[in-house]
């Protein structure tokens, strides 16, 4: 617990922080945006439909969620990495350890802040991505009435859990590869190089990367409750939500491993 929470204390002031909180708010307000602007000047095309969904509630919920767990995955490699990189470079696990700190608890402690960081951020991000929202429907000049739908309000917690814990999954995948590399940079370039090295590969080898990390934080959140986009790639068949949860699970677990298992047996030194 100590160690959790001097590491969510470091972490609360940390530039990575707010620039990734940042990154997807401002990305998501320039799509609503602009999703409003287009709906506004030509109501009739099948562009201006599409775009209109963005700000029409209640399915407006499931295209903000859909947003901030897709993009929010690359963004949680990042940052994972540029975390568990600077514990190397900066010299900051070093100086634990020689306080007499348990490796693994310090890495499993720094770790547990950034998963709560990232439900903060991506709370953040939801809210302001509705308070963005309702502005692009006035802009559109939309109604407003389906944002207090009780159905969909209903399922959202259960869809932002899941959609946390995946985003989590990644987030654990750039602390283990930044961990490996002990280096901010060589980590998260190798994150950024896997997430979309994953992307290409399903073009060529589907039924093989449905089961890699990313894939199948896409499909745990395709529940078929509307908006998500599912971890299909259209050349195979998505694994189920439920299964894909659970190989979730087994990404996050295996990658803190690999993680705790290098910093134990690693020679620590700079």
């Amino acid at each position: 617990m100590r160690v959790w929470a001097s590491g969510l204390r470091k972490l609360v002031g940390r530039p990575a922080s707010f620039v990734s909180v940042g990154l997807l708010v401002g990305l998501l307000g320039l799509i609503v945006i602009a999703s409003a602007t287009i709906a506004q000047r030509d109501e009739a095309s099948a562009a201006a439909r599409r775009a209109l969904a963005m700000v029409t509630f209640p399915g407006a919920y499931d295209l903000i969620l859909s947003f901030m767990l897709g993009l929010g995955g690359l963004v949680a490699v990042i940052y994972g990495a540029a975390i568990a990189g600077s514990e190397w470079g900066w010299g900051t696990l070093k100086n634990a350890v020689a306080r007499g700190e348990s490796r693994t608890r310090y890495m499993l402690g720094t770790f547990a802040a950034i998963a709560v960081m990232v439900a903060v951020g991506l709370a953040i991000t939801f809210v302001l991505g509705v308070g963005i929202a309702l502005l692009g429907a006035q802009i559109a000049g939309v109604s407003t009435s389906g944002l207090t739908d009780a159905d969909t309000l209903a399922r959202l917690p259960a869809l932002a859990a899941r959609g946390w814990f995946t985003v989590v999954e990644q987030a654990a995948l750039g602390f283990a590869i930044a961990t490996l590399a002990r280096s901010q940079l060589a980590g998260i370039g190798a994150g950024i190089a896997f997430y979309f090295g994953e992307g290409f590969a399903s073009i060529f080898l589907p039924d093989i990367v449905k089961y890699m990390p990313f894939a199948v934080a896409r499909a745990a959140v395709d529940t078929g409750g509307g908006g998500f986009e599912g971890g299909g790639n259209g050349l195979t068949a998505a694994l189920g939500a439920d299964t894909a949860l659970l190989l979730v699970a087994v990404w996050l677990i295996g990658s803190l491993i690999v993680a705790i298992g290098f910093t134990e047996r690693a020679e620590i030194t700079g």
